[in-house]
Formats: structure tokens, C-alpha cells, sequence
């Protein structure tokens, strides 16, 4: 099964080897018919501690690492 890849914004990285990532998500209210966002923060492992806050980064699922880390910082968004 392929790991599950996310785009978002860095917005804490005050963890050691952790920062916090904001996804947010886009879609078509079923009744209103109105374009909504939804948002979700995922703490994911940044082992160099190189991405800093409002950097737009990937992420990507991974084996648990600790209670609330089970995503990797893959890199920033437009570079690979």
C-alpha cells in the first residue's frame, strides 16, 4: 500500500526533531453547495531540525515514532 503524501505549512518547531505541519483541505459543502476549508495539524519528524516556521513542506506517512509523530518530513514543496 503506498504511503500517503501531504503538503503543508510548518507552523511550530519548538520539538526537538519534531515540527507541527497545518494541512489544509478543500472541498464542496454536500447541502450548501459552498467551497469549505478544513484544517488539521500532524506532528511530523524533522531528524536535522532544518525546516522552520511558514516554510511550505511534504509530508509523508511513516511507521509510528512516538505517540503523536507517525509522519517524516519528506522535504519542501516544489523541490525533489
Amino acid at each position: 500500500m503506498p504511503k500517503r503524501v501531504l503538503q503543508g505549512v510548518v507552523v511550530s518547531d519548538k520539538n526537538a526533531k519534531t515540527v507541527v505541519v497545518k494541512v489544509e483541505r478543500r472541498f464542496t459543502h454536500p447541502v450548501m453547495g459552498k467551497t469549505v476549508r478544513r484544517s488539521k495539524k500532524y506532528h511530523a519528524h524533522d531528524e536535522a531540525g532544518q525546516f522552520k516556521v511558514g516554510d511550505i513542506v511534504r509530508i509523508r506517512e511513516c511507521r509510528p515514532i512516538s505517540k503523536l509523530k507517525s509522519w517524516e518530513v519528506v522535504g519542501l514543496a516544489g523541490q525533489e
